[in-house]
């Protein structure tokens, strides 16, 4: 397989076909927005104690999109949570915008959320919206709990819906009274509303339709030029192959493989990365058959 990676219906368009990496793509201190390097984590204590994360380490720079890429348990939904300071890691390091936040506890993580440095956007905006606020409220109670004037924030509103496409009589309304297309559209908006660092991205077109997915999808690869960093995390490698500069494979805990998506679509080394390229038609053309794929399966067991 080679060339530019195909893309379906569901996978936005124009995949990145080289490992550029932007102009802006260090942060004010001097390095990536997020570096994790060795990073562990665990649950439980003693006997019952069990591994979800061991040695992974990821860069994410200012304007690059990088996917994580893995199945339910592969452990991607564990290091988001240390990302955003929900899970504190057994060892290795966790810096975000030049800050190791590796030991920070819980009014040093308050402080951060704080200034917004970092947001994530979750699967389901039904559920991360309060179903009782406005759109205007939604978007405007991040800036208003630092300080912001309301003239001020209620403008940075209708600038961010203007952003993601999104008409401001929808400023009036509850989330109930949205499409999902909409909803998730408004909690990518409120997101970017603290103009945050880095932007951790929670699966968030697995629950739309094709069309919604298209246009949430041309909106994420619109804000590379903003110099936002982006952790997009799915187990859907056609959606994030036409969004991402860089794929990161977890498997088991461990981090299976890394490239550019163009390396890792079109010339995956790990037989799990190649397993998941295979049984992507929207990528492959044709999807592996049968023995192929127990094939590789089997080796992922030796």
């Amino acid at each position: 397989m080679t060339g530019t990676p195909r893309l379906g219906a569901d996978a936005a368009p124009d995949a990145p076909a080289s490992p550029a990496v932007p102009p802006n793509s260090l942060s004010a201190h001097g390095g990536p927005v997020l570096r994790i390097s060795d990073l562990h984590a665990h649950y439980g204590t003693r006997a019952r104690r069990r591994t979800v994360l061991a040695g992974v380490s990821l860069e994410v720079a200012a304007g690059e999109t990088v996917g994580l890429i893995g199945e339910t348990g592969s452990g991607k939904s564990t290091l988001a949570r240390c990302v955003l300071g929900l899970v504190r890691p057994s060892a290795g390091s966790l810096v975000l915008d030049g800050e190791d936040v590796t030991r920070h506890g819980h009014r040093q993580w308050r402080a951060l959320r704080r200034r917004g440095v970092v947001q994530y956007v979750f699967q389901d905006p039904l559920r991360s919206l309060d179903p009782d606020l406005t759109v205007a409220e939604s978007l405007t109670e991040p800036l208003l709990v630092r300080g912001t004037p309301w003239t001020e924030a209620e403008q940075r509103a209708r600038t961010l819906l203007d952003r993601v496409r999104l008409d401001p009589g929808l400023l009036t309304r509850q989330p109930a009274e949205l499409s999902g297309g909409q909803r998730q559209r408004v909690a990518v908006a409120r997101a970017l509303v603290t103009e945050p660092r880095l932007v951790v991205l929670d699966e968030p077109v697995s629950a739309l339709d094709s069309a919604n997915r298209v246009r949430i999808l041309r909106i994420l690869k619109e804000l590379r030029g903003d110099g936002v960093a982006l952790l997009f995390i799915s187990h859907d490698l056609g959606s994030v192959a036409g969004v991402a500069d860089r794929i990161t494979v977890l498997h088991g805990g461990t981090l299976a493989e890394t490239g550019t998506a163009a390396d890792v679509i079109n010339r995956p080394r790990h037989p799990y990365t190649r397993l998941l390229v295979r049984s992507a038609p929207t990528l492959h053309g044709t999807p592996a058959d049968r023995a192929e794929r127990d094939s590789l399966r089997a080796q992922l067991t030796h």
